[in-house]
């Protein structure tokens, strides 16, 4: 059973070998291949090649071209630095007033710098693994892009103060989330992931109003193409589980934080869960034996649709030896089933 046949038959509840491995991988992977950061948001090729490395030394079932949540924003006319081997940053939000949306044109992937490296490396993956590994694209969602172009704090407030222009502003992201979807499934993606983290920082009716129409909107195109969608909030949402599952997604990652045994026992029959022990203080700080104990206690709380992952991204240095502590549960959990 390749990677492919056990994520195809894992959404659907049937029998795998063992349930798969879908951690994110971003930091570490670039400098387990021993490349700066600048490299890996910068080149698709060492993207891949990272990803492939860590992929097959750690035997994950899933190749993803996911780096940092600022390839739209760069596209739209942002101005991101990118330090040689430090995470980007933004300088100054885009939209400094409410007047400057005017400066937001269409924005067609395929043309934009960013964007269209990420389309070069899932049509990479596609050329090495198509079919034998499940290959993720990913797109900010509406919100998030929102934060990214506004600004965190002036977002905020103007969810509060402006929800119209918000509104407006949603739109336009929302536009860009669905043309990027869908040419990365036409590049060979066959999944999609989708970013909302600034959504577990809003009130549920908050996020009922300003992500989840816009999430579901996204997830409705990737499905048209053939896709599977996974939803991805860092952070507590456990107030949102409920929300989140009406998104349309296949796969919600939860964080460390959620209850995972209650949103199972909630929502278990309606999608696939994915998650959740927390990836610093199990993975990155703790010991194989705590990292076995976690991975085994998540899976059988999960259910037979549920995926493995830590709740977020995977930190950079982490010990191998805990990442094999993971593969190694997940071995053990399929060989007594």
């Amino acid at each position: 059973m390749n990677s492919y046949d056990r994520f195809k038959l894992r959404l659907k509840g049937h029998p795998v070998d063992r349930p798969p491995n879908f951690d994110i991988f971003m930091t570490f992977a670039a400098h387990h291949i021993g490349k700066p950061l600048s490299e890996y948001y910068g080149d698709y090729r060492v993207l891949v090649d990272a990803n492939m490395a860590v992929m097959e030394e750690f035997d994950l079932d899933i190749v993803q071209a996911i780096s940092d949540p600022y390839r739209e924003a760069a596209d739209f006319g942002a101005e991101i630095i990118f330090p040689t081997d430090d995470m980007p940053l933004s300088r100054r939000p885009l939209l400094k007033e409410h007047r400057d949306i005017a400066s937001l044109g269409p924005l067609d992937p395929s043309t934009g710098k960013r964007m269209s490296d990420r389309l070069k490396a899932v049509r990479l993956f596609r050329d090495k693994v198509g079919g034998e590994v499940p290959i993720m694209g990913w797109v900010e969602g509406a919100l998030a892009e929102a934060a990214d172009l506004r600004g965190v704090m002036n977002l905020m407030m103007d969810l509060i103060r402006y929800p119209a222009w918000v509104e407006e502003l949603l739109e336009i992201c929302a536009a860009v989330s669905v043309n990027f979807a869908r040419q990365q499934i036409e590049a060979g993606a066959d999944i999609i992931g989708l970013g909302d983290a600034i959504a577990s920082q809003i009130s549920p009716q908050m996020y009922r109003q300003f992500a989840l129409p816009y999430e579901r909107r996204v997830f409705e195109a990737v499905h048209q193409m053939g896709g599977i969608a996974r939803l991805h909030i860092c952070g507590d949402t456990n107030k949102l589980v409920g929300d989140m599952v009406g998104s349309g997604a296949d796969i919600i990652d939860l964080d460390w934080m959620v209850d995972m045994a209650t949103a199972i026992r909630r929502f278990g029959d309606q999608v696939s869960f994915c998650g959740n022990f927390d990836p610093v203080s199990v993975m990155f700080q703790g010991t194989p034996e705590m990292v076995y104990e976690a991975t085994q206690a998540c899976i059988l709380s999960g259910g037979e649709r549920s995926f493995s992952a830590a709740g977020c991204e995977i930190p950079n240095g982490t010990p191998h030896a805990n990442i094999n502590a993971q593969r190694r549960a997940l071995i053990d959990i399929g060989n007594e089933a």
